[in-house]
C-alpha cells in the first residue's frame, strides 16, 4: 500500500520506540495511514530502541520546541517510565487518557502491543478542535491509473482550489484516491475538483463513493439482473472469493470453479484438446473458451475466466511470470484481455484479481 498527499503540514511528528530487532513495520504503517484518513500527517517520524535510554532521551528531545503535536508509540510497558520522563521535559501531566498538554505543545501516547483508552480517531478529533478544522471527503476509485496520471489529475485539480488535499490508497492497482476541501468551500469549487479529476481517470473509475471494487460490480449486477459465473485457473478461487464476500452476493453469483489442470479445464469447461495443446493453458484462446464454456451452461449472463502463471517460477513452456489473459464473456461476445504483470505471486495474482473484477464491471456498466 503507498500513500501520496500535497497537503501543508501542522507540524506533527511520530516517535516510534520498539525493539530494535523487529524489522516488520506493520503496525507503523497502520498508524500512519488511520491519520492521513483524518488528514493529519507527519513530517518527521523518529524510530528509536525502546531499551536503549541513550536512544529515548534523544528522539524525545529531537526538535521537541519545533513541534506543534508529537504522537508516542511505544509498548505498553513503557508507559510509566517514558510518560515521567515527557512530562518533565514539557513540564505538564498526561492525563488518565494518554493525553498531554502544555502552553504550545500537545503530545499523545498509544500503545503498540494493546488497546489504549486514547485512539487515532479521537487524537484526530482533539487536533480538529485545535485548529477550527472542519472539512468534507470525497472519493475517487480506480483501478489501473499509473501514479503519473494520478499525479496529473491531482495537480489540474489543484488549479481549481490550491486548498484541497488529497490521500491516495494504493493497492495492487486498485487506487482510491481520497479527496479533502474545508466544508466552508463553495459547493460549485468541490465539483468541480472532482470533475476535473474524473477526466483525466475517467476509463479508470469504478466509483465516486467510498466503496470496494467487489461491492461496485455486485452492486451493478443486481440492478441489471445479471447472474455471474468464475472460472479460475491461476488466481485460485479468489475473484469468486471477493464476490462472494458482499452481503447479497448470493442474488447474482451462481457458481466459482477452480480449473488449474487441463483435464479439468476440458471437463468441466468444453475447453477443446485441441486448444490446449496447440496454444496452451495459458493463451488468451483457452481463456476465451473458458468464458465461453460457463456461458453454454446457461446459468449466468456473464463470466470470468482468468489464466496466467503466477511464478515464482515459469512452467514447461517457457512463458514469462505474471503473463495473464483474463476473458470476461456476455451472451454475444466474449474478450480476452492480456497483461505482463510484475512483483511475487502473491503481487501478481491479487492484481488480476483486481483487474478481473473491474473488467467484468466495465463491461457492463
Amino acid at each position: 500500500m503507498s500513500i501520496y498527499n500535497n497537503a501543508e503540514i501542522n507540524k506533527n511528528r511520530l516517535l516510534v520506540f520498539k525493539n530494535k530487532r523487529s524489522v516488520k513495520l506493520n503496525n507503523e504503517e497502520l498508524l500512519i495511514s488511520r491519520f492521513a484518513e483524518c488528514g493529519y500527517w507527519f513530517d518527521k517520524i523518529i524510530f528509536a530502541a525502546f531499551d536503549s535510554k541513550d536512544e529515548i532521551v534523544r528522539a524525545v528531545e529531537d526538535g521537541k520546541d519545533l513541534y506543534e503535536n508529537t504522537v508516542l508509540f511505544c509498548p505498553q510497558e513503557m508507559r510509566n517510565t517514558l510518560g515521567k520522563f515527557v512530562s518533565e521535559k514539557y513540564c505538564a501531566e498526561f492525563d488518565n487518557f494518554g493525553t498531554l498538554t502544555s502552553d504550545c505543545c500537545s503530545v499523545f501516547m498509544l500503545h503498540s502491543d494493546a488497546v489504549t483508552a486514547l485512539s487515532v480517531e479521537e487524537i484526530c478529533a482533539i487536533l480538529n478542535k485545535k485548529y477550527n478544522k472542519k472539512s468534507e471527503k470525497s472519493y475517487i476509485k480506480t483501478v489501473g491509473a499509473s501514479s503519473e496520471k494520478i499525479a496529473e489529475a491531482i495537480e489540474k485539480a489543484k488549479k481549481i482550489c490550491s486548498f484541497a488535499e488529497f490521500n491516495v490508497f494504493e493497492n495492487f492497482c486498485d487506487c482510491s484516491i481520497e479527496i479533502i476541501l474545508d466544508e466552508a468551500i463553495p459547493k460549485n469549487i468541490y465539483d468541480g475538483v472532482k470533475r476535473e479529476m474524473v477526466s483525466v481517470l475517467k476509463e479508470h473509475i469504478y466509483a465516486l463513493d467510498n466503496i470496494t471494487l467487489e461491492e461496485r460490480l455486485v452492486q451493478l449486477l443486481k440492478l441489471r439482473r445479471m447472474k455471474i459465473c468464475t472460472a479460475e485457473s491461476f488466481t485460485g478461487g479468489g475473484v469468486g472469493k471477493r464476490i462472494v464476500s458482499v452481503s447479497g452476493a448470493s442474488e447474482v453469483f451462481y457458481e466459482g470453479l477452480n480449473t488449474y489442470s487441463n483435464e479439468s479445464k476440458a471437463e468441466r469447461l468444453q475447453v477443446k484438446e485441441l486448444t490446449l495443446k496447440h496454444y496452451g493453458a495459458v493463451s488468451e484462446q483457452t481463456a476465451a473458451e473458458m468464458a465461453e464454456g460457463l456461458l453454454s451452461g446457461g446459468n449466468c449472463d456473464i463470466s470470468i475466466a482468468t489464466t496466467g502463471i503466477a511464478g515464482p517460477k515459469s512452467d514447461n513452456t517457457r512463458k514469462p511470470v505474471g503473463l495473464a489473459y483474463i476473458a470476461v464473456g456476455l451472451k454475444n461476445k466474449v474478450c480476452v484481455y492480456k497483461f505482463d504483470l510484475k512483483g511475487s505471486r502473491r503481487e501478481i495474482t491479487e492484481t488480476a484479481i483486481n483487474f478481473a473484477l473491474f473488467l467484468a464491471y466495465q463491461s457492463i456498466k
